[in-house]
């Protein structure tokens, strides 16, 4: 019985641990343009109810822009989001706020 009890508690936990690095995600490519070759990397995941995003794009001559995210559910229907982009010579724009579907 006892033996049964910790297969399925184990079990369970591997569930859930497979569930939660199953959110997680990340990606690389690069594109090659008349202007040059552009390599991008992303990653992102969902955990305790927040969603978020990072990702870089480097030029061709090094200038490298990155934008990073997040959206938090804090109540049904409602979600508060924050965007940071930031620029080749490190100047940013945020930006944040709520969204409702009513």
């Amino acid at each position: 019985m006892n033996r049964t009890v910790l297969a399925l508690s184990l079990t369970a936990v591997l569930s859930v641990a497979a569930v939660t690095e199953a959110a997680a995600w990340t990606r690389s490519g690069s594109t090659s343009t008349p202007r040059g070759t552009y390599t991008s990397s992303a990653a992102g995941g969902c955990a305790g109810g927040t969603c978020s995003r990072s990702a870089t794009t480097t030029g061709p001559y090094g200038g490298t822009v990155a934008r990073s995210g997040s959206v938090t559910q804090t109540a049904p229907g409602t979600y508060n989001y924050n965007h940071t982009s930031t620029g080749p010579n490190g100047n940013s724009v945020n930006r944040s706020g709520t969204v409702s579907r009513y």
